[in-house]
């Protein structure tokens, strides 16, 4: 079994997902400890402590922790009549060629699908750019692969993704908890999850006795 490196923690992310401010706080909360990001599709305990990823995933052998849902987009040529609107459904969608590329992380089957499915959603894009299809993707993922000749429109009822912090059952450690509190938005002074040292008892420091005065003598 491979020892961890205390240096260093690998935190795997899939394509479109953002680490400048988790980076950011990571860097402010562990100085002492190299946030190295792995890009990849899919977890693997081998090559990272834990990982950003699209779920669901093997329950049985990680833990999951849900963040966000993205909106589902559309990617269509500029001059596409699809653009016309601001928002789109799926049955606007209907009669249009719609591209599959092999990572696609939407769980669907569209009504019109291309016959060759490409092998990544950079492939796919470059496809909708020359006009083969259409591409429904993640919005972040529309954002990755931006080109000045496509654009976007979001599609209110398509099947989503979602993303979330994922690490092995096995592999809880105390940078995987700061980790955790990082993308859940817990304040760096927070104990959750941590074993808090015990306050210390605070006492009371006793007063000095007042010296008391003498009795005054009555006057004869």
């Amino acid at each position: 079994m491979q020892v961890p490196d205390p240096s260093t923690f690998r935190l795997l992310v899939v394509p479109g997902v953002t680490m400048a401010k988790w980076g950011r706080m990571w860097s402010e909360r562990r100085p002492g400890v190299e946030l190295l990001l792995v890009p990849g599709q899919a977890f693997d305990p081998a090559v990272a402590d834990a990982g950003l990823v699209r779920l669901p995933v093997d329950q049985d052998a990680l833990h999951a922790i849900p963040l966000y849902t993205e909106t589902t987009v559309v990617v269509v040529p500029r001059e596409h009549v699809l653009t016309a609107a601001d928002s789109l459904t799926l049955a606007d969608l209907d009669g249009e060629t719609v591209l599959r590329p092999l990572d696609d992380p939407l769980d669907w089957s569209p009504a019109t699908v291309a016959e060759h499915r490409p092998d990544t959603t950079a492939t796919a894009v470059e496809l909708v750019a020359a006009e083969v299809g259409l591409l429904v993707v993640p919005q972040s993922l529309a954002r990755l692969y931006h080109r000045r000749d496509l654009t976007y429109r979001p599609v209110s009822d398509a099947p989503t993704s979602s993303v979330g912090l994922v690490w092995p059952r096995d592999g809880h450690t105390d940078l995987v908890e700061e980790m955790i509190g990082i993308v859940r938005g817990r304040t760096a002074n927070s104990t959750r999850g941590r074993v808090a040292e015990p306050a210390a008892k605070k006492t009371t420091p006793r007063r000095a006795a007042r010296p008391q005065a003498p009795p005054r003598r009555r006057g004869r």
